[in-house]
């Protein structure tokens, strides 16, 4: 019984890659996902939100191998076969297939040293072994910090030191933009009622708290 969700999530891997081998995307997009040619692909937002879910993530992966702490490497690898799974391509959306195959190599390389029979048969199989050799000898998948930068952010929206939603700005927004949003949103024009703000407190990256 203990071993069930180990081989569940296993399974979900297996048929994953074995989607992804019945529309040949790897053979077809591999050179390009796998190699340095990736950054200067145009991104559409939904092809960059899955990158930046997939290399924030093997960030963390990566730390958590140095450390053997291996019950986060297996969450890890959880969100990441989560993502790619919930992430549907467009039938013209060339740059989405790169990102999506990008995405289960670097999750093939992270369980390798875990699972490596089934990481390896996935990894030859669907013709990642082409264009960067066997599995067991390809480099560890390299964080692109390109891919962790976010057009936009979401900021927890406080008022009156309560969590009422988030607020979505532009990773540029200045100060004064951040206030303006938060206090447009429809949770703040709720419970402000018409009341005028006495502080608005902006922790960047991280939240507004808005006191009246």
């Amino acid at each position: 019984a203990a071993v069930e969700g180990s081989y569940r999530f296993l399974r979900r891997v297996w048929n994953f890659g074995y989607k992804l081998s019945a529309l040949n995307w790897v053979a077809t997009y591999a050179n390009t996902a796998l190699s340095s040619a990736i950054r200067s692909t145009a991104f559409c937002a939904k092809a960059k939100a899955l990158r930046l879910e997939m290399h924030t993530v093997l960030k963390q992966v990566s730390h958590d191998y140095e450390r053997m702490q291996y019950n986060t490497v297996v969450s890890g690898t959880m969100k990441m076969i989560n993502a790619l799974e919930q992430f549907e391509a467009a039938p013209d959306g060339i740059d989405e297939r790169i990102a999506l195959v990008e995405g289960f190599g670097i999750l093939l390389r992270c369980l390798y040293p875990a699972t490596p029979h089934i990481a390896h048969a996935l990894w030859s199989e669907l013709g990642y072994a082409r264009v960067k050799g066997d599995l067991l000898d390809t480099p560890w998948p390299q964080v692109d910090e390109s891919a962790l930068q976010q057009d936009e952010l979401s900021l927890v929206l406080q008022i009156n030191g309560k969590l009422r939603g988030t607020v979505r700005v532009s990773a540029q927004a200045s100060r004064a933009e951040i206030e303006a949003q938060a206090q447009a949103t429809e949770a703040f024009l709720h419970f402000a009622a018409g009341a005028v703000p006495k502080k608005i407190i902006v922790v960047p990256g991280r939240l507004v708290n808005i006191v009246l």
